[in-house]
């Protein structure tokens, strides 16, 4: 159903025309803001927008591509725009915790261990880590959840050589991540990104359909160009969403 129109403000019309499509995302993303809106509304059409506010196709076509690229809407060909569900996003130009963003929001947060262990580098393993197959490696995999919703599940690999001490450590009191960033320094990170879908035994610790879709963010970190981790984070799909704002000089943007 379509969403009520709402007479715009007076001063619209006299908004200077560089800054339009902003008045129209502010106008947008504060109906959003304020559960007007709510995840799956169908916002104005185009046309509709183009009559409220007296601007142009092209101003508001530029407000609502902006707000897709946000994530605050999406939009459908030929359909509409709808209000966008409202999945948690994730940074992917830096290694934030998880814990900290899920109790910022108001939830509980709770860290299951599920594996603590020494084990024989795979190919695959030692070649990300720069060891020799079979070269011994610390091994540790968790859940992460929100309000006892399970959000991410992490795969964790370690390099000895960097983190001697990893093994010893209670990861009842200390996730692994925490403990790395605490104790080991490291100065180049890569992410990748992968739509995959999960084992068998990778749904059932997700709490999910082993046929719904999930995003894989694939991370690895070194030290004067020594491997140290190899991290594999797992997310439903229809829960979580991963994104970065950044400036041109490529540093994040914080809030």
């Amino acid at each position: 159903m379509p969403a009520k129109r709402t007479s715009p403000p007076a001063s619209a019309a006299s908004t200077p025309p560089m800054v339009r499509y902003q008045h129209i995302k502010d106008f947008v993303a504060g109906k959003i803001q304020d559960g007007t809106w709510t995840p799956g509304d169908r916002l104005p059409s185009e046309n509709d927008l183009v009559l409220q506010f007296g601007m142009s196709r092209m101003t508001v076509n530029r407000a609502l591509r902006e707000l897709q690229e946000q994530g605050r809407i999406r939009r459908v060909a030929g359909v509409g725009s709808f209000v966008a569900d409202d999945k948690p996003q994730a940074n992917l130009l830096q290694i934030a915790r998880l814990a900290d963003d899920i109790r910022r929001r108001g939830h509980d947060y709770q860290c299951q261990m599920v594996t603590i262990e020494r084990i024989a580098a795979t190919l695959e393993v030692a070649a990300a880590l720069g060891l020799h197959t079979g070269e011994s490696v610390f091994h540790t995999v968790c859940v992460h959840l929100e309000d006892g919703v399970a959000m991410q599940l992490e795969d964790r690999f370690v390099n000895p050589r960097m983190a001697p001490e990893f093994g010893n450590q209670d990861f009842s009191q200390e996730q692994p991540s925490d403990y790395l960033v605490r104790t080991v320094l490291f100065d180049q990170m890569e992410h990748v990104v992968d739509a995959v879908l999960p084992s068998a035994e990778q749904a059932a610790l997700l709490q999910m359909d082993a046929h719904q879709p999930c995003l894989l963010l694939t991370r690895r970190t070194w030290m004067r160009d020594v491997p140290i981790t190899l991290v594999r984070c797992l997310h439903p799909g229809a829960r979580y969403r991963l994104g970065s704002r950044f400036r041109t000089d490529g540093n994040a943007v914080t809030s």
